[in-house]
């Protein structure tokens, strides 16, 4: 007969951050650990609260399945002598194994017969092996800082104060720390019972509801949202669903009563974001808005608890929040008493690394970078002097009174000043662009000058860590190196930038050096950065959809235009899928399989002694003239299509022709045909790296 398991840790509060990562573990552990057991069941749900974790499983099997083993003995020659008694050596693999010798059987195997035994291990309660597995999840579970508390060695992420494990109706005997697992689970800290008995698993999530804690963050952050809403419905507004913050909102309480208030309509004068910064970022709060999309002066929190004195609750969040937008209005207001090109002077003062100078030196390094860029990207002479000022301020704000207070409202307080001191458009929006993209998803940058901003700026930093041999390792990457180079990746193959990146890499290098002395050589560099960014680029095309070995046939060179390598596995991708390129293949990887023999790559006409490589020659050069022609106008699909025609006489010479005779010259001569069609079908894709 099948029973419901109940494990639940009661803790102190575990920080918010920590519940997803933790309850997902939990979970995997717990299904690893009964398909480890033997142990049936008909479903697994795992739930948390801030002040615990638990695990439920339904219609778990009281018995573990027997264990049925085949065990390897000696070879048939061993095992047996010429009259076919039993050798000392099966009987003492008999008697090891607890079977008798003529349960044994032999079997054919890769190395000859052998005998074989059975071995049959009968079941556990799951009663007796649950303890061990329950108590091994718990020391598995990894939290960025687990705590001690006590005089036990144990480390969690806060310390536990209670554990109820049952087994049906029963008691699991487990020890954790000096805890003993019992059948008590906690009500809301202020609310309900206090301490609220289980008969049994079945009783678990309702007994706690009707305690004022829900322990189903499912369950409880599909209540938050309706509650949210229904409540901006009552104040005429409408609220942004933000995903992150209310996974946050829903790990931080166990019993939710979502309240609105409000604040100063003066302090909608203020930027949007200088305003929901404060609510968001600092007090969990969710802006309210009007149909229109500006705010309206109110705010949507919730509480941990229930509706009772929600007034003073409410007057309570409104006097936090004044004081947090008193000073956000303080701070804006000394800060556009200065010009924001004041600013720059003091970035010489902060350090942007110490191998690598201040910000004041990246800042000059950036300014040079993005005008080259724009150069590159053909910018008119009005683009490139409102590049090198975007760039000149783009970090004038790090010095601000308000970002020094909110750091996430780098760059848009930058915009803000750069309007406010009378800065063209173009250069107050690039000062915010060049941010972007500050983490995946986000948007990509809009404007040509923010593009060569963003892009100069986050190359900067990656080829001057790399310069220093400073990498991103494993899952290591302080300096967030990895996002930044998959940042210059979207935003070329989104904004179909072509440009070199071997040049950007080498013009960044050469900026650097003049301030800053390289471990590497400026090879050595360009080598790891090509290295690294086409990692990043196989990323992106996998995530993409795009299958791996096209990834790898677009990629087998050096990558050098992200952009171009990008529109040739768009176009093999779709090659792939037609019958020129399944009559193609197979000839084309022989001839690029022989072609590796080859020398050289210049044909002589008058060796041509065959009519097969005759033709195949002549076919070639008709090809190439007309793919010649798609690939100049960037076309990769109608060229690879062009290129397909060349099936039939690559079939044709491979039957009639034999490519490696004893004739050193005529040999040559036709590796050389095979060498030249290979390269030149490498300028789109490596097709051999292709899978039939």
């Amino acid at each position: 007969m099948a029973k419901d398991l109940l494990f639940e840790l009661g803790t102190e509060e575990i920080p918010a951050r920590f519940m997803a990562p933790a309850l997902r573990q939990m979970k995997e552990l717990l299904e690893a650990g009964l398909k480890e057991l033997r142990l049936d069941y008909s479903t697994l749900n795992v739930y948390g609260t801030p002040r615990r974790l638990a695990l439920l499983v339904k219609e778990l099997a009281e018995q573990q399945s027997d264990l049925a083993e085949e065990v390897k003995g000696p070879s048939i020659k061993a095992a047996y002598d010429g009259d076919g008694n039993p050798t000392k050596a099966v009987l003492g693999f008999a008697r090891g194994q607890g079977v008798q010798v003529e349960d044994l059987v032999v079997q054919e195997t890769p190395t000859g017969k052998y005998v074989f035994a059975t071995k049959r291990n009968a079941g556990q309660s799951a009663e007796a092996v649950l303890p061990d597995m329950l108590t091994s999840i718990v020391h598995k579970l990894y939290f960025p800082k687990p705590m001690r508390w006590g005089d036990s060695d144990l480390k969690f992420a806060r310390p536990i104060r209670w554990i109820a494990a049952l087994l049906g109706n029963e008691v699991l005997k487990i020890t954790i720390g000096d805890i003993k697992a019992d059948r008590f689970s906690r009500s809301h800290r202020f609310l309900g019972s206090g301490v609220v008995e289980l008969a049994s698993p079945q009783e678990y999530i309702q007994k706690l509801k009707e305690n004022y804690c829900i322990v189903d963050q499912e369950e409880r952050k599909e209540l938050i949202w309706e509650q949210i809403t229904a409540v901006a419905a009552e104040n005429r507004g409408k609220v942004h669903k933000d995903e992150k913050l209310l996974e946050e909102v829903t790990q931080l309480l166990e019993y939710p009563t979502a309240l609105c208030g409000s604040f100063e309509e003066k302090y909608l004068a203020l930027p949007q974001e200088l305003l929901i910064t404060p609510m968001r970022e600092h007090q969990r709060y969710f802006p309210v808005f009007k149909e229109d999309g500006s705010l309206l002066p109110k705010f949507i929190t919730v509480r941990n608890g229930l509706e009772k004195h929600i007034d003073i609750v409410t007057a309570g969040n409104e006097k936090v929040l004044r004081a947090r937008l008193a000073d956000a209005e303080f701070f804006y207001t000394e800060d556009l008493k200065k010009n924001l090109e004041d600013n720059v002077a003091k970035l010489d003062t902060i350090v942007f690394h110490e191998k690598l100078g201040s910000l004041g030196d990246k800042v000059k390094r950036v300014e040079k970078l993005a005008r080259y860029i724009g150069t590159q990207l053909g910018f008119s002479a009005e683009e490139l002097n409102a590049t090198s000022r975007a760039a000149f301020l783009a970090k004038a704000d790090l010095v601000s009174n308000v970002v020094y207070e909110f750091p996430e409202l780098q760059g848009i307080m930058g915009e803000y000043y750069a309007r406010h001191a009378g800065e063209e458009e173009a250069v107050a929006v690039a000062i915010r662009e060049h941010y972007l993209p500050r983490f995946a998803g986000d948007e990509l940058p809009a404007t040509k000058i923010g593009m060569a901003l963003s892009i100069a700026d986050k190359l900067d930093s990656i080829v001057g860590f790399f310069g220093m041999d400073i990498q991103p390792t494993g899952s290591q990457d302080p300096y967030a190196l990895r996002r930044q180079a998959l940042g210059i990746v979207h935003t070329v193959l989104n904004r179909d930038l072509e440009i070199s990146l071997s040049k950007m890499v080498e013009e960044s290098d050469q900026l650097l050096t003049e301030q800053v002395d390289f471990i590497h050589s400026p090879e050595k560099t360009l080598g790891d950065l090509l290295a690294f960014f086409k990692q990043r680029m196989e990323n992106v095309l996998s995530e993409a959809g795009v299958r791996y070995d096209v990834i790898n046939a677009v990629l087998a060179g050096q990558l050098d235009n992200l952009d171009v390598a990008n529109q040739k596995a768009v176009a093999l991708s779709a090659f792939r899928e037609t019958e020129e390129f399944r009559q193609l293949i197979t000839g084309f990887k022989r001839a690029a399989n022989l072609a590796k023999n080859a020398t050289h790559s210049q044909v002589k006409e008058e060796l041509l002694s065959d009519p097969a490589e005759t033709q195949l020659y002549q076919e070639f050069q008709k090809v190439k003239k007309a793919a010649d022609s798609f690939l100049q106008a960037k076309d990769y699909q109608k060229a690879l299509a062009m290129i397909g025609e060349l099936r039939t006489v690559i079939d044709v010479f491979f039957t009639a022709v034999m490519v490696m005779v004893e004739d050193e010259e005529i040999k040559e001569n036709r590796l050389a045909l095979l060498k030249q069609i290979a390269d030149y079908v490498k300028n789109i894709a490596d097709l051999s790296q292709l899978v039939d």
